[in-house]
């Protein structure tokens, strides 16, 4: 029984015995690190190229390094402009190792320890950037690059010629550009970074905003400015309104009169034109005592119109001579 175990437990063994050999004196570089090969503490060998490499074992170490780009999140900071006005600003950075070697010397190859020196460089260069700008100004620079005019600022605006590039160019007629604040981060920031083996590849501003305790005073003012422009705009257009409406009154006040005068001219002819046909149509006696005849027998029956009517007539009424068979 004590063979067969033995039987089945040794290769078991050599095989971990000898993993655990191949592991101590091999080591790997992948496609994105380098491998800083120590021995007793000295540099001895920086591997960049993927592939097995073999080290002394108790004697060599080695450390990985990333290649690749990394990314860090500034923490967020305050920040005091050049006008005496506080900000917060939320930033990110994205870095990379340019000489493994110095960054294991200088940083014993620590990403952590990497990140704290580039907290440090970043706040200083956004202390320093955003210190040497108004707020206007930092507002304007903090996304991208933009194109404007002298001729499109006013005196309120952007002071031009603190922001621009300097070409040679007479800016009052050329187009300028607004230099980003990332830009000038990043040239603020230089070659800080080069005793350390590492380089800034970019710094981006997430978040560009107010302290939290400042914001309902500042939004309180903004609406009050909003508030005072839409009056003044609601107060103009009441005024145009009114012009209108004096206008409107105006004219339909003179259109009614000349359509009264119109409407009277054309009564008064219809009038003279009644009276001619009138005058034409009962010229004669005969034709005016027809006319009186019918005249009459109208009004009778409309006396009698109504119900239990009872028409009282004199002897010498026209109605009466009707009646009674009279000439």
């Amino acid at each position: 029984m004590k063979k067969t175990v033995s039987a089945w437990v040794l290769p078991w063994i050599s095989i971990l015995v000898f993993a655990i050999l191949w592991n101590s004196v091999t080591y790997v570089t992948k496609e994105d690190q380098y491998t800083v090969v120590k021995q007793f503490g000295k540099i001895k060998t920086v591997n960049s190229e993927a592939g097995l490499k073999c080290k002394i074992p108790l004697i060599n170490t080695v450390n990985i390094i990333p290649k690749s780009k990394q990314f860090y999140d500034v923490p967020v900071s305050e920040i005091i402009t050049s006008d005496k006005k506080t900000m917060t600003v939320d930033a990110f950075v994205t870095w990379h190792v340019t000489d493994a070697r110095v960054f294991t010397s200088s940083l014993n190859a620590s990403t952590v320890t990497a990140e704290g020196r580039i907290d440090i460089i970043v706040y200083n260069a956004i202390k320093t950037v955003c210190s040497s700008l108004s707020q206007n100004e930092l507002i304007a620079s903090r996304d991208f690059p933009l194109e404007i005019s002298q001729a499109d600022v006013s005196l309120d605006d952007v002071e031009i010629m603190d922001l621009v590039e300097k070409d040679g160019k007479d800016a009052a007629s050329e187009k300028v550009e607004i230099v980003p604040i990332s830009e000038r981060l990043k040239s603020c920031i230089g070659t800080a970074c080069d005793e350390y083996g590492l380089s800034i590849d970019t710094v981006e501003i997430k978040v560009l905003d107010l302290p939290e305790e400042n914001k309902t005073s500042v939004y309180q003012r903004m609406i009050t400015a909003r508030n005072n422009i839409a009056a003044a705009y609601r107060a103009q257009g009441e005024s145009e309104a009114q012009v209108i409406r004096n206008t409107t009154d105006k004219e339909i006040t003179v259109m009614k009169s000349e359509a009264e005068a119109e409407a009277d001219k054309t009564i008064a002819e219809g009038e003279t034109e009644y009276m001619r046909i009138m005058s034409k149509a009962y010229g004669t006696k005969e034709k005016a005592d027809f006319y009186l005849f019918i005249r009459s027998l109208d009004a009778a029956k409309a006396s009698l119109d109504q119900e239990n009517t009872t028409l009282f007539i004199g002897k010498n009424s026209p109605i009466a001579e009707i009646f009674e068979g009279g000439e």
